[in-house]
């Protein structure tokens, strides 16, 4: 019956629908049955939008009665709820407003609606935006920032109000709770009260959704906005302008999130500049906040061009600290121990860190991964490191449960996520990657959920029913057969064909930084640049071989896993192919697992990256009757510019490692349609797809 719902409901949409913008994520318009809402609680504005939004999407049985009871239950924790056909029953308004979206979601989807307890996996779920206040967006590919603009910066539109009405709700239908709205590379301006009135305006919008906002500061605000002579976290002074400043805070937005910190990395002030450790500023910060119930994130992105590998400094700087922050502090630590990274091993911080609150940091932004053009669903990345064990307690601790309180015992736990939202039409740039923000948003709310799972309910949100009028003939029992399933499988491939295209067998960061890390630059390394940020450092490509030698013989970096892991890692025997040349140095030589040379296996993979994304065109083609005719092509679009994209990454690679090599390139692999001389001269000129239809 629930099939036949579903399938009765597709084709009923799909005979309405024109093309469509995106605008509307995966939460468009249809419509509704009509449904009574009885809300057993106090009225609010948060309980009034969950009201709101079953009585515009309800799609279960017409007159339905729905109630939302506000109830202790010592099942439910944080803002989770407890579902049943007709009923959410939460201990937080917050739980009710989740509830209904999921109930909404599960009828649109054509899930089953049991009695049953949901809990989110992490208390805060925030999206951190790198937004900047001339209103420029830091690896931001949609446009600039919805939350600050360059000019008339101060005034606070109905258009601004809309947007982030808009922004908040998407963010409350995958249960994200928070939102950092400015850059983790801070201006002091957000601190003054001109940006504060505005960041008031902003957290007044997202507060009846249930998001709280926070502010990233520059630890030298003190001193850039407060004309101290010092930013030492352990000077008196700079404390009491600490504690002021929450209280400003605090007066204007009574529940204000919080501070993020990036400090003593890349360049940026921070307690090392005054010789105090990172637990003297994040407690600093964490006391002037306490009062009001704040919490203080303090990213463990740390790095400096003093030591000979980089991807050991978070480890060595914070294990020795474990234990020493305040409680309402959490160390956020990025998912791979060098910098999102298109595969990394998990960060050995994750686990290692027993005493201290820890946070898992992923890129919804697509940096090192296409920006707003390659196809690339960042789930099965993020999936691969909640689920990697990290055996710090045993077999079974892995990532996502050393992080959401099962393993030890956090006083808080969160997730975040670099945002890739924007002012374009479509929020991301590109069609697919609404998908990276929604994906985001549920693996936050459960670390556990399969990516298959992730893929099939927002392509049922986003595309069910979007057929242009031209094709109304596909009958709506075709669509799961000739749509949903292969764009799922398509998804669920995304990513490791990216990595095959790329940066293969553990290769790591030898992208081109002239294009702002579109395409490939194993050759990139300008005179007098640190060589932290070029990738020779990284591949360390030369006659005897490729890879950068982190086992006990090299940097030692495999010391920082727990065994069995660092056994594993540090024999090339053992350890695994998509790893081999993040922790090995090896001859070109030199024999893998399938038998073939290192060479080889390279070559092979660069080019099944390429004819992977070439399937994808083919099966987005057959995928136009299913799809409006205005997102089909510009996906279309973009597919082909990244199956450009993966032919120059290829050729790039292929050609620059062959100088060191000397092996011919394998002859079942497709030859070059470039030359090496060429790419470095032009450094990859960025390709662009067509604009929109």
């Amino acid at each position: 019956m629930k099939k036949l719902l579903f399938s009765l409901w597709l084709l009923g949409t799909t005979l309405g629908l024109r093309a469509e913008d995106g605008h509307q994520l995966w939460l468009r318009p249809h419509q509704a049955a009509p449904v009574t809402v009885v809300v057993a609680a106090k009225n609010s504005a948060l309980l009034a939008m969950a009201k709101q939004e079953l009585e515009r999407g309800w799609q279960g049985t017409a007159g339905a009665t729905v109630t939302l009871t506000l109830k202790k239950d010592n099942a439910i924790k944080h803002d989770g709820f407890r579902l049943g056909p007709t009923s959410v029953r939460a201990t937080t308004e917050a739980g009710l407003l989740y509830g209904a979206f999921e109930l909404l979601r599960r009828q649109q989807t054509g899930q089953p609606v049991a009695d049953k307890v949901f809990n989110p996996s992490y208390e805060y779920r925030l999206l951190n935006h790198w937004d900047n206040p001339d209103g420029s967006v830091e690896r931001g590919y949609a446009g600039h920032s919805i939350f600050w603009r360059k000019d008339s910066s101060f005034v606070v539109t109905a258009k601004d109000k809309a947007l982030w009405q808009q922004y908040a709700r998407a963010n409350a239908s995958v249960g994200l709770n928070g939102a950092v709205i400015n850059n983790v590379n801070a201006s002091p301006l957000i601190l003054s009260a001109e940006y504060l009135g505005r960041t008031k305006a902003i957290a007044d919008v997202l507060r009846p959704y249930g998001v709280k906002t926070f502010l990233a500061v520059k630890f030298s605000s003190p001193v850039l906005l407060g004309g101290l002579k010092t930013a030492d976290p352990l000077d008196p002074a700079v404390k009491k302008w600490w504690q002021a400043k929450a209280k400003e805070i605090y007066q204007q937005i009574p529940d204000f999130g919080g501070f993020l910190v990036k400090a003593s990395s890349e360049g940026q002030p921070g307690p090392q500049d005054y010789g105090r450790t990172h637990a003297d500023g994040a407690n600093m910060l964490a006391d002037a906040v306490k009062p009001y119930g704040g919490l203080v994130m303090w990213r463990a992105f740390v790095y400096s061009p003093n030591d000979k590998d980089r991807a050991k400094q978070a480890y060595n700087e914070f294990v020795p600290l474990d234990g020493k922050f305040r409680d309402n502090v959490i160390v956020q630590v990025k998912n791979g121990p060098v910098d999102f990274q298109p595969r990394e091993p998990f960060s050995p911080l994750f686990g290692a860190l027993k005493k201290t609150s820890v946070m898992p940091e992923f890129q919804v932004t697509q940096e090192y991964l296409g920006h707003n053009i390659d196809l690339v669903f960042l789930s099965t990345m993020w999936e691969e490191c909640l689920r990697s064990d990290t055996y710090q307690a045993g077999p079974g601790s892995t990532v996502a449960r050393c992080t959401d309180g099962s393993v030890y015992p956090q006083k808080h736990t969160a997730m975040a996520g670099v945002a890739n939202v924007g002012l374009d039409t479509n929020w991301t740039g590109q069609d697919f990657g609404q998908a990276n923000w929604y994906a985001f948003g549920r693996l936050a709310w459960n670390d556990q959920m399969p990516s298959a799972q992730i893929a099939d309910e927002w392509l049922k949100q986003t595309f069910a029913g979007a057929a242009d009028q031209r094709a109304t003939t596909a009958a709506a029992s075709d669509w799961n057969a000739n749509f949903l399933a292969p764009v799922t499988q398509l998804m669920l491939a995304s990513r490791e064909a990216a990595v095959n295209y790329s940066m293969p067998l553990g290769l790591h960061h030898i992208m081109s930084a002239t294009h702002e890390h579109y395409g490939p630059g194993p050759w990139w390394a300008p005179p007098k640049m640190r060589a932290d940020w070029t990738p020779p450092y990284y591949h360390q490509a030369a006659a005897n071989g490729v890879g950068f030698d982190r086992t006990t013989g090299g940097s030692n970096a495999v010391s920082q896993y727990h065994e069995p892991l660092a056994a594993q890692f540090n024999n090339p025997a053992t350890c695994p192919d998509e790893y081999l040349l993040w922790f090995h140095h090896l001859p070109w030589d030199f024999k893998m697992k399938s038998g073939r040379t290192l060479w080889d296996e390279l070559a092979l993979h660069y080019d099944h990256g390429v004819q992977q994304v070439r399937q994808f065109q083919q099966v987005w083609d057959k995928a136009q009757p299913y799809v409006d005719a205005q997102r089909f092509a510009a996906v279309q679009n973009n597919l082909r510019a990244q199956s450009g994209n993966a032919v120059l990454w290829k050729d790039a690679c292929l050609l620059y490692f062959q100088q060191f090599s000397h092996m011919p390139i394998p002859a079942t692999v497709e030859p070059p349609m470039h030359t090496l001389d060429a790419m470095i001269a032009n450094d990859m000129v960025r390709p662009r797809p067509q604009p929109r239809p």
